[in-house]
């Protein structure tokens, strides 16, 4: 097939309204950091231009564009602030539970044009089913974007009435997605970090919470999904990982392109100026290679996976493992091209306010999360072996 070219994939659609936002965002960056908060008009902007609803179903007003799209506008986001674009990737992604929801329910959550779900990670934090639903206290933590978000989720394992635990077929304790107003939960203030302050992702907590069974769903059965569409054959764990890639390409093309306007002014203390060293010159152009190659291979394969995708099917264990490898290499080479540049600005890079030192910070605390562990790479390698896994998203 032919891989779709940069001019085809981005404009004019969230690419170029992601793009059309710099500006404000970038403005607003000290401030995010600051606050942890996205400001006004800021906020607003972003709704209006459709950010959060990139891969929302069309069905209640979503945009549901393919993953290379959504990977380019948060890429773009995120070369002008680390924390927006995280934010907006992770509203995307919780998002994606609406295919799962009924109808009605996910319309009273996402017909509201600034509707935004945030939620934390799965803690083990256990609910238990009662008549209509699920009775749940507990906390969770790590919900990036939960200050700006009208929704909350909460992914627990389930009690039944008779005290056993909900189980699939396969044995593992099933895993059920409860969403709520947000104002029904209790922010828990932690999130002092060195990197991404700006997403708040800091807990929550609630007692005694009662959530109906139709506000509920289930992230582990992709066959049980409501609505069709190539997108959802993607798993959400994929797409996750998508979006993480692109906050990472994002990072890291900012700090290339900052390090390529310094090394034209800069001559160190008994050298030649950067632009003029050899060294520089080829670290450089391998590190440009490195950061567009690994952007290709990653848009390549989800281009010639969604073009086989069918509209009901999750997409076949190779493929799957594909997108994960993908995405697992571009935010490992992201990763490599924001210290080689880092280093290379040698200590214009050290002091708050450069174009470097946020970056470094925000780059280095997403190579912490899931997604960027090196054990993706341990459970590719033995697919491609021919070891066929329990579960694989």
């Amino acid at each position: 097939m032919a891989i779709p070219q940069r001019s085809e994939i981005d404009p004019p659609g969230p690419f170029a309204r992601a793009r059309a936002l710099g500006p404000l965002i970038s403005a607003a960056a000290d401030t995010i950091e600051r606050t942890q908060r996205i400001p006004e008009p800021l906020l607003s902007e972003l709704h209006a231009a459709r950010l959060c609803r990139m891969l929302l179903p069309r069905a209640v007003d979503g945009d549901e564009v393919p993953p290379w799209d959504y990977l380019g506008a948060v890429e773009e986001i995120a070369r002008h602030d680390a924390s927006v674009a995280w934010n907006i990737f992770v509203a995307n992604s919780a998002a994606l539970i609406a295919p799962f929801l009924p109808p009605a329910s996910a319309r009273a959550i996402f017909a509201d044009p600034r509707a935004w779900v945030a939620w934390g990670p799965p803690d083990g934090t256990p609910a238990r089913a009662v008549p209509g639903g699920y009775q749940v206290s507990g906390e969770w933590h790590f919900a990036s974007g939960s200050r700006q978000a009208r929704w909350m989720g909460a992914h627990c394992p389930v009690i039944e009435a008779d005290g056993s635990t909900r189980r699939h077929p396969n044995g593992r304790a099933a895993i059920r997605t409860l969403l709520f107003p947000a104002e029904r939960a209790e922010p828990i203030a932690d999130w002092q970090v060195i990197g991404l302050r700006g997403t708040a992702s800091e807990g929550y907590r609630v007692t005694d919470l009662f959530v109906p069974e139709d506000f509920s769903a289930t992230r582990e059965e992709p066959e049980s999904r409501r609505e069709p569409g190539k997108l959802f054959a993607f798993t959400m764990q994929g797409l996750y990982a998508v979006g993480v890639a692109g906050v990472a390409f994002g990072i890291a093309r900012a700090m290339l392109d900052a390090f390529v306007a310094l090394a034209t002014r800069k001559t160190p203390r008994g050298l030649e100026r950067l632009a003029d060293s050899a060294t520089v010159q080829a670290g450089l152009a391998r590190q440009e290679a490195a950061l567009g190659a690994a952007r290709a291979y990653l848009v390549a394969s989800l281009a010639e996976i969604w073009e086989r995708a069918g509209e009901w099917s999750v997409i076949a264990l190779a493929d799957r493992a594909r997108v994960r490898l993908a995405c697992a290499h571009g935010i490992g080479a992201a990763i490599g091209v924001a210290d080689f540049a880092f280093k290379a600005a040698g200590a214009d890079a050290i002091f708050p306010g450069s174009p470097f030192e946020r970056r470094f910070r925000d780059m280095h605390t997403l190579s912490q999360q899931i997604q960027a562990r090196e054990s993706h790479f341990e459970a590719v390698g033995a697919i491609l072996l021919g070891h066929v896994p329990e579960v694989f998203y």
